[in-house]
């Protein structure tokens, strides 16, 4: 059943290289067990979430193969094939798991061509909508690392010429990176660390605000540092809205190309998430909000 303006397209939509995604998408992390590892608890739970967030508008779904391993990306194709012109997958290569769930940086050229096979063959899929970048960085020392990514970057855009990557996007890049990266192929997307509280990350942000494209911020309420902030609980009760809310509704009006995936394992607190992201932060809220 299509519902007339769901709730995940209340917060408008933007385009991302030929597809209109709407601002509030979802992240599929955490459908994955303990630590992003092995199966979930619940997979008919796993498997209603996504469901339920098709149903509510989300037309966006970000992913790896590294998620679970690909146990995430086995419940997305069993939840949504065929996912018909509505729905779109959000991949991501550069990085595998170990027999133990620890994170191996795989960024050869022959293992990004292998990961995005893998990718294609466990969604269902002949063609990846977008596929993201991750660089070997951390989160920290992103700025640092004059990491080339030229090898890998041409690897995909290879694999985009063959027709079975449709865009390509980037995820914990520097400004420079993504200089790099645009001379071999358009880039739709930058997935990079950024939230209310740790704005290190403005200038990549302003970058691609101007060159219109999107800017999808992880860690969005902190990751697994979550956000303590005073001012933000002051104004979430002052609203009478969640902190989450006001959060993520404060980084959909702070700059026109930022998409959010908040990802969730339960579907009340997926419908919470859809519903607080729509939320449209007063000025003087909004100015306050700066002030962390």
């Amino acid at each position: 059943m299509t519902t007339t303006n769901p709730p995940a397209a209340r917060a408008g939509s933007y385009r991302v290289g030929d597809l209109d995604l709407n601002r509030i998408g979802y992240g599929a992390m955490q459908l994955a067990g303990p630590g992003v590892f092995g199966p979930p608890r619940d997979r008919a739970a796993a498997i209603e979430v996504l469901r339920t967030a098709v149903e509510l508008g989300v037309n966006h779904i970000d992913t790896a193969d590294a998620y679970g391993p690909y146990i995430t990306n086995e419940i997305i194709r069993e939840a949504l094939f065929p996912y018909g012109d509505h729905v779109h997958i959000v991949t991501k290569v550069g990085v595998v798991r170990d027999e133990r769930g620890g994170w191996l940086p795989a960024n050869s050229p022959e293992s990004l061509r292998a990961q995005v096979h893998d990718n294609l063959r466990r969604l269902g899929l002949d063609v990846l909508d977008v596929v993201n970048l991750r660089t070997l960085a951390g989160i920290d020392d992103r700025v640092e690392v004059p990491d080339t990514l030229v090898p890998q970057f041409e690897a995909l855009a290879e694999l985009q010429q063959q027709g079975l990557i449709r865009h390509l996007g980037l995820s914990t890049v520097s400004l420079d990176q993504l200089a790099e990266a645009q001379q071999i192929a358009p880039v739709v997307c930058v997935q990079n660390f950024y939230n209310i509280a740790n704005r290190a990350d403005a200038a990549v942000l302003a970058a691609t605000a101007e060159q219109h494209i999107a800017y999808v911020p992880y860690f969005p309420l902190g990751g697994f540092s979550p956000l303590q902030s005073d001012v933000l609980e002051s104004v979430a009760k002052r609203l009478v809205a969640t902190p989450t809310a006001v959060a993520q509704s404060w980084l959909l009006q702070h700059s026109p190309n930022i998409l959010l995936i908040p990802g969730t394992s339960s579907v009340a607190h997926l419908r919470e998430n859809i519903a607080g992201a729509a939320l449209s932060l007063p000025p003087d809220a909004v100015a306050e909000l700066d002030t962390i």
